[in-house]
């Protein structure tokens, strides 16, 4: 009997071929790279599209299941309020480590006159369409946040995966609800959910044998597109801006091994080695399409098989997570602020770098979970501190690259603070890890 490729050596296998492919796409002229627009691309787009798909069941499903199978209003409140906490703290911990790193290193401080020049130039188009972008969110009243988590319409909440937030205060309000009214009404209705939520999962396995195929499309549409039939633009920007790029990589895996893997070992008390070798496929995917939404359903049924987490926890943590724990997007935010200040011989006060932390951190909440979403939200924390937001356009040849890898620590982060609350609520099954 052969052994079958675990899944993350599948993905990887798809990543590897994707960026080889593109590479040799754009080598080979304009016909191969309209061959791959065509023929290639559309099957990361189908793969995205199948995620996306199954991401509102499931949250739905997972998450009013578990608040009603836990007969307690007062149990959920202590949760949520975990959860949150936890959150927040290591959102903070992210913007400041990279607050530290990047007054450190000063990468603003390496880049030429010339350089900038040119990076604004090739890239105003882009940088015009963010701001343009950023303004609306920019010019909504004061509480739209807090209005904006009360859809008026659950369909229309379920448009897009852009607000998923909406869709989980649904969720736990169908949940709530279910608790209060008598067991024999209730018990039923319980039935289908569970039911539909094993449904659900299974969906998920289905979908993740398209996983390779999926991802060396995506990968290569990503070289395609950063080369523009150009192959030396790739590494041109990446020459340009490699100490900014090093500098926001370097953080995130500070973040990520310091700050993560110390909840996994201390709170979580789970073997932190174990825990990234069971979180290569999510990490994986989650680098691949630069989505939390998109990776939301493997990242759940990760947690439940894998890391053994009990599903009324990781029906609650995990779609908040993918909402309002943007650890890497803040922290990627907080060095762009400032590397964007330094190459303008700005310099920032503590008190303005205060100022970035609490917008950073503010501004992560309610941010969409798709592919660019950080750029805009970093034209509002520029604002906040009067650094030239037309600087975005200096960041934006290496920002999709740099997207990869803040997704995939953005991912990792919300099934680190699954597995603690799992752990202090005695969800957490001791054998897996």
């Amino acid at each position: 009997m052969k052994r079958k490729l675990p899944l993350h050596i599948k993905i990887l296998l798809g990543m590897i071929l994707g960026l080889g492919w593109g590479v040799l796409a754009v080598n080979m002229g304009s016909s191969w790279t309209a061959f791959s627009n065509d023929y290639i691309h559309p099957f990361g787009k189908i793969f995205m599209n199948l995620l996306k798909l199954i991401a509102i069941p499931m949250i739905l499903t997972s998450l009013v299941t578990g608040v009603a199978s836990l007969n307690d209003i007062g149990k959920l409140g202590r949760i949520g309020g975990k959860t949150i906490g936890i959150f927040m703290g290591t959102t903070v911990i992210a913007i400041t480590i990279g607050l530290l790193l990047v007054n450190i290193i000063k990468p603003g401080n390496r880049l030429s006159e010339d350089t900038r020049d040119m990076l604004m130039k090739s890239n105003q188009e882009q940088m015009q369409q963010k701001t343009e972008e950023a303004q609306k969110v920019k010019d909504r009243p004061v509480l739209q946040p807090l209005m904006d988590l009360f859809p008026e319409n659950i369909i229309d909440a379920s448009r897009e995966n852009k607000n998923m937030l909406q869709i989980v205060i649904f969720a736990v309000v169908l949940g709530i609800a279910i608790t209060l009214i008598p067991n024999e009404k209730s018990a039923p209705l319980i039935s289908v959910f569970s039911s539909a939520n094993e449904v659900v999962m299974k969906i998920v396995d289905l979908i993740m044998l398209m996983a390779p195929l999926g991802v060396f499309a995506l990968l290569s549409k990503v070289i395609v597109e950063l080369a523009n039939d150009d192959p030396s633009r790739i590494f041109g920007l990446l020459h340009a801006l490699g100490i900014y790029s090093i500098t926001v990589v370097a953080a995130l895996l500070i973040h990520l091994f310091i700050t993560y893997l110390g909840l996994i070992r201390f709170v979580a008390k789970m073997n932190p080695w174990e825990f990234m070798k069971k979180m290569r496929p999510v990490q994986l995917l989650a680098f691949s399409t630069s989505s939390s939404n998109a990776t939301l359903p493997v990242n759940m049924e990760n947690c439940e098989e894998e890391l053994g987490v009990d599903e009324e926890i990781t029906g609650f943590v995990l779609p908040l997570g993918a909402t309002i724990n943007m650890d890497g997007t803040s922290c990627y935010q907080a060095i762009a602020a400032v590397f964007i200040a330094q190459v303008f011989k700005m310099d920032l006060s503590f008190v303005e770098q205060l100022t970035i932390i609490l917008t950073a951190l503010l501004s992560s909440v309610g941010s969409a979970g798709v592919p660019g979403a950080g750029v805009v939200m970093l034209v509002i924390v520029l604002n906040s501190v009067n650094v030239p937001i037309e600087g975005i356009a200096l960041i934006l040849g290496v920002d999709r690259i740099l997207d990869m890898c803040r997704t995939a620590v953005n991912v990792t982060g919300d099934a680190a603070v699954c597995c603690a609350v799992a752990r202090m609520e005695g969800k957490l099954n001791s054998e897996s890890l």
